[in-house]
């Protein structure tokens, strides 16, 4: 997606014009911004997870569509999810999702 990009363009799924790359198992990545902090989108298989890590500083997630789940719950379409500094989570999606995610340093993968 070329830059201005806005978020309506997004939410009613502009996302899927974006080049997405493999990131993780069952995982893809579309890099929107990248340095610090950098903005993406992922793109969620269903059934996809991220094993647990502790994130080094602010992360913010919004759920575009589909859902993920984490220790805190289940998060659908419309959710924002604040990972402070510190925090620890695992992250799981049974039916695949699609979500915009905004950090400054990567996460520290724990297992």
């Amino acid at each position: 997606m070329a830059e201005p990009f806005a978020l309506p363009a997004l939410l009613s799924g502009g996302w899927r014009d974006c080049a997405f790359r493999p990131f993780r198992e069952g995982v893809e990545i579309a890099h929107l911004v990248e340095g610090a902090p950098a903005l993406a989108l992922l793109r969620y298989a269903p059934g996809a997870a991220v094993p647990r890590h502790r994130h080094p500083a602010l992360e913010t997630v919004l759920v575009l569509e589909g859902a993920q789940e984490d220790e805190r719950g289940r998060h659908a379409a419309g959710a924002l999810i604040v990972n402070t500094p510190g925090s620890i989570h695992s992250v799981r999606s049974d039916e695949g999702c699609v979500v915009l995610i905004q950090w400054t340093e990567p996460v520290e993968i724990l297992d």
